[in-house]
């Protein structure tokens, strides 16, 4: 807190109206580097957002790799590999939300209200963090399937492009556990992800091709918004349809924020501001 105080003091807080722009640059970046070290720190976050997703990538490629590969008639880690680093959004998401529930439980969101910050930092900081995170993981996990044999064969434009696909719909996912979190903070939030996340991973385009599903359960598999994902980022690295997926794949970020926005600002007033 008193790392916090001085940030405030620091950008001028007393001299200047509470929530000018100079205050919201300032202390954002603040607020958003003790999240950062938090993460760093917090051995549960690196083990669900990192160290899972690289043996799950592990164990796909050394266990089924051979098989998916005859299956599809294509090399498996142009699937698997953009499919581990939605896992790891997802992850790193689900134990964020133990992160803001214990904030809110705690008191700190109360104590962070009535100092002289600007009202945006606190949410800003955390979209912050969660897109340097996600980056950072991506950047991890494609480090992991270089190793393994993953390769851009589309250019360095398409691979900028595919880094920038996780933190896409890992922003979107962001969005959504902390609604939840703030409206329902339980926690008993993250185990009930996990279903959700292991229906989307097995029902989605991160193993085999859409039509090597039945008919009937493949409109879903096709546009739901981990299939829109990966089928983006395969086309980018080694070939494919790459607008049609993207397309999709704004859509339901897009989609999210903007059903989310309003209740993330009110649910985050209402948990800074009760008692």
């Amino acid at each position: 807190m008193a790392i916090l105080v001085s940030a405030a003091r620091a950008v001028g807080a007393t001299a200047r109206p509470e929530n000018s722009p100079a205050n919201l640059l300032a202390q954002t970046t603040v607020l958003t580097r003790r999240l950062l070290v938090r993460l760093i720190r917090n051995p549960i976050t690196i083990a669900f957002a990192l160290l899972l997703p690289v043996l799950f990538l592990l164990t796909l490629h050394v266990v089924l790799g051979d098989s998916i590969e005859t299956i599809t008639g294509e090399n498996g880690l142009y699937r698997s590999v953009p499919l581990m680093t939605l896992v790891a959004a997802i992850s790193g998401s689900a134990v964020g939300m133990v992160g803001i529930i214990g904030e809110q439980r705690d008191g700190f969101l109360n104590r962070l209200w009535v100092l002289p910050l600007h009202r945006g930092a606190g949410l800003l900081a955390r979209l912050f963090a969660e897109v340097i995170r996600l980056f950072a993981t991506t950047l991890v996990i494609l480090g992991v399937g270089i190793l393994l044999g993953f390769r851009f064969h589309r250019g360095v434009a398409a691979a900028a492009v595919w880094l920038t696909v996780p933190v896409i719909f890992g922003v979107g996912f962001a969005f959504l556990v902390t609604t939840v979190a703030l409206y329902w903070p339980k926690d008993l939030l993250v185990d009930a992800i996990q279903p959700v996340a292991g229906l989307g991973l097995s029902l989605c385009t991160g193993l085999v091709p859409v039509d090597k599903y039945p008919d009937w359960v493949q409109p879903l598999v096709r546009y739901q918004p981990m299939s829109t994902a990966v089928d983006t980022m395969r086309g980018l690295s080694v070939g494919g349809p790459v607008l049609t997926p993207l397309l999709g794949t704004l859509g339901w970020t897009a989609g999210i924020v903007a059903v989310c926005l309003v209740p993330i600002l009110v649910g985050y007033r209402r948990a800074s501001t009760s008692r």
